[in-house]
């Protein structure tokens, strides 16, 4: 907490899921990431060169991943034990763990298809897990897929609890390619996010060809 009281709140990003059209949980992080790296793959719909027709087409919004790389920390809540007992008890494993089980089906799911193919059951559909939003801001809202997830476990208190972590995350969007256009399934939230997307674009003062020294 800063220690000038006119200073503005700083938000926190974090982890929503979603599913019909619902917030479920949402997982905070405890410090935002210094940096958070964006890449961009054009959805062209010419691949060949020397294709004029297709050249300047597009198929849909660029394939766009996300990578970050989180610190958490709890050796300051082991100084205050009285007010934090469950991280006395089990350091950070269960906010490692909140994050974890977003990769998991549930213990339930598992068992029910165990027992659907103990009946001779053929179960064609996988599990569904509920979507992942990332919340960078109220302008960064964007509904994911985790690609990538390391833990890098850096301290310990005396029960081998983990106490300090960095957490790398890698996401796909998720864009109305992927989902739909509903916002039950997802896809409207793409859409707001594109949407913010395309109004901050108009408000950037573009520049003219006398700055590039060409004419046209």
């Amino acid at each position: 907490m800063s220690a000038f009281p006119g200073s503005p709140r700083l938000l926190k990003c974090g982890i929503a899921t979603w599913s019909g059209g619902l917030v479920g949980q949402i997982i905070v992080l405890q410090y935002n990431p210094d940096t958070l790296t964006r890449t961009l793959q054009i959805q062209s719909a010419g691949n060949e060169p020397g294709d004029r027709l297709e050249a300047l087409r597009l198929k849909g919004p660029p394939l766009e991943t996300i990578k970050l790389e989180a610190e958490v920390d709890v050796t300051d809540q082991l100084e205050q034990p009285d007010d934090n007992p469950v991280v006395v008890q089990n350091g950070l494993q269960p906010q490692l763990s909140a994050l974890e089980l977003l990769l998991y089906p549930t213990v339930n799911q598992l068992t029910d298809a165990n027992s659907l193919a103990s009946q001779g059951v053929l179960e064609l559909v996988s599990i569904e897990a509920p979507l992942t939003l990332f919340v960078w801001s109220a302008q960064r809202i964007v509904p994911v897929r985790i690609t990538e997830f390391s833990i890098t476990e850096e301290a310990f208190d005396p029960a081998l609890n983990p106490i300090r972590a960095k957490i790398s995350l890698g996401m796909r969007v998720l864009s109305v390619m992927d989902l739909g256009f509903t916002r039950e399934s997802g896809g409207g939230m793409y859409l707001a996010y594109q949407s913010a997307k395309e109004g901050l674009a108009r408000q950037f003062q573009y520049g003219t060809p006398a700055a590039l020294g060409v004419s046209f």
